[in-house]
């Protein structure tokens, strides 16, 4: 079967929560194995010798996943970034990846910590014009306060990027379209 093996999944749980995102190949053994069914699909299609379905975009389990309330996101760069969605926290600017730092809030020679609310994506410009204050001594606002993310966010964000057919399953997404955010 010829598969797009860069397209991503979301896939529902059976109570239409969404749980991950998969690529497409995963998605299309859980329909084979009738473990999922299909929800929103392109206009497209996958074909092979005996099959042919449409390319899925959103599928649900058939039967209940239990998810544990309390999922670890590991702190790092990358998941700063992907949280923040590669923009700088005090100018609103999506350089380049390799243009973009890390802020500490509360800067660390003054007892700021490694921690999920007190570090933001920055631009390099930014992050040297603040230096060792906080936003409210040098007069940069956050556009964002830095929270720990939920898990569905990192899963969502990790991927190539949401399909606006997502949007209905996600509320958060939604409203970030509608604004334009995406």
């Amino acid at each position: 079967m010829a598969t797009e093996s860069m397209s991503s999944v979301l896939v529902l749980n059976a109570t239409y929560e969404p749980l991950s995102v998969v690529s497409m190949r995963r998605a299309v053994v859980l329909l084979l194995k009738e473990k999922a069914e299909l929800l929103e699909a392109a206009e497209r299609e996958l074909h092979a010798a005996n099959v042919s379905m449409p390319v899925p975009l959103v599928i649900r389990l058939v039967y209940y996943v239990r998810v544990p309330h309390s999922v670890f996101v590991p702190f790092s760069r990358r998941t700063v970034m992907m949280r923040d969605k590669y923009t700088c926290q005090y100018c609103g600017a999506q350089p380049a990846k390799s243009e973009l730092t890390l802020d500490h809030v509360v800067p660390k020679v003054r007892g700021g910590l490694n921690t999920w609310e007190n570090v933001v994506c920055a631009c390099k410009a930014c992050n040297h014009r603040k230096g060792c204050r906080t936003p409210e001594e040098a007069n940069m606002p956050l556009l964002a306060e830095p929270t720990r993310p939920r898990y569905l966010a990192i899963v969502v964000l990790s991927a190539q990027g949401p399909h606006e057919a997502w949007g209905k399953y996600i509320p958060e997404l939604a409203q970030e379209t509608a604004a334009g955010i995406t």
